[in-house]
């Protein structure tokens, strides 16, 4: 098995951030001669060139980017390894990586998430938002602790993990006094004709709505169709259209973008899981998470 000289890559990483070999020498108390040579057998270890001349000054090549960066996350890690088995864990923060499918609505993720800024114990929360097929990619390797989306897991992934029911609530939808007021009274059949704002097709909410509709047999006019549901919402605040969003932050649609509710139903649902590569769940934030879910957001 091959070994890296961490000492050397300590020497490489050092330049970089000190901005070159000199001042390098005088961080780490050493001839710069002795410096350009651990780095050349570093080089010659990995067999790639890291450091090139670029006028005076030197500079990492692209290889030597790629390298940097690896070594960035490795000493940073070592120190929050020390920091840890020392009792003082860096910032005192127990870290959470959440996946968030682009696709969910910003408000219930940050309810979602809200348990965990009330634990007894500190948490450092790291939220990455991207698709679901990303997301769970990531999760199989241990990238991140859980995914938050508005689907559960398929069959046909590669992927062991476990579904873990949130929640779920009905759908309001939302307008502009003006646009909202003529077409409260006969809702859900006053959206015939009526302007809407969409999210995509590809995603679960639209297709329920569209099986909705058409079992209303009702044909609103498609004004905009959004990947970006706060871009959605940006529209209807001005009046562009009629929107939807979870019933369960109906109030706070309300309040922040000025709106008024056209109607709401729960014949089709907004419904969140959490996936997890754990059967049980045991992170303390995780747990959190699903418990307040379940028996307030949703309750």
């Amino acid at each position: 098995m091959e070994w890296l000289n961490y000492h050397h890559l300590y020497y490489f990483w050092i330049v970089i951030r000190e901005g070159g070999i000199t001042a390098a020498g005088k961080r780490l108390n050493l001839v710069p001669s002795t410096i350009s040579s651990q780095i050349s057998v570093l080089e010659d270890a990995l067999d790639v060139k890291l450091l090139q001349r670029v006028g005076r000054n030197i500079e990492p090549t692209e290889m030597g980017q790629l390298v940097f960066q690896y070594a960035d996350e490795i000493f940073s890690l070592g120190k929050e390894l020390l920091e840890t088995v020392r009792g003082h864990p860096k910032s005192g923060r127990i870290p959470l990586r959440v996946g968030v499918v682009d696709a969910l609505p910003k408000m219930v993720v940050r309810d979602l998430l809200d348990p965990v800024f009330k634990l007894p114990e500190p948490i450092r929360l790291i939220c990455h938002e991207n698709k679901k097929e990303a997301l769970l990619a990531e999760l199989a390797l241990h990238e991140i602790d859980i995914v938050l989306s508005d689907s559960p897991m398929g069959s046909g992934l590669n992927v062991k993990a476990y579904n873990h029911t949130l929640g779920e609530c009905g759908v309001t939808f939302f307008a502009v006094a003006t646009l909202s007021a003529p077409l409260q009274q006969e809702f859900p059949h006053s959206l015939e004709g009526a302007p809407v704002l969409l999210p995509m097709q590809a995603t679960t909410l639209r297709e329920e709505l569209d099986l909705w509709l058409e079992s209303q047999d009702i044909t609103p006019v498609i004004i905009g169709e959004f990947d970006d549901a706060a871009l959605l919402k940006a529209f209807g605040q001005r009046g562009d259209g009629i929107f939807m969003a979870p019933t369960v932050i109906e109030d706070e649609i309300r309040r922040q973008y000025q709106v008024s509710v056209v109607g709401r139903t729960e014949e089709m649902m907004y419904r969140f899981y959490a996936i997890s590569i754990e059967k049980i769940l045991t992170h303390p934030a995780v747990v959190a998470i699903s418990t307040a879910a379940r028996h307030s957001l949703f309750a």
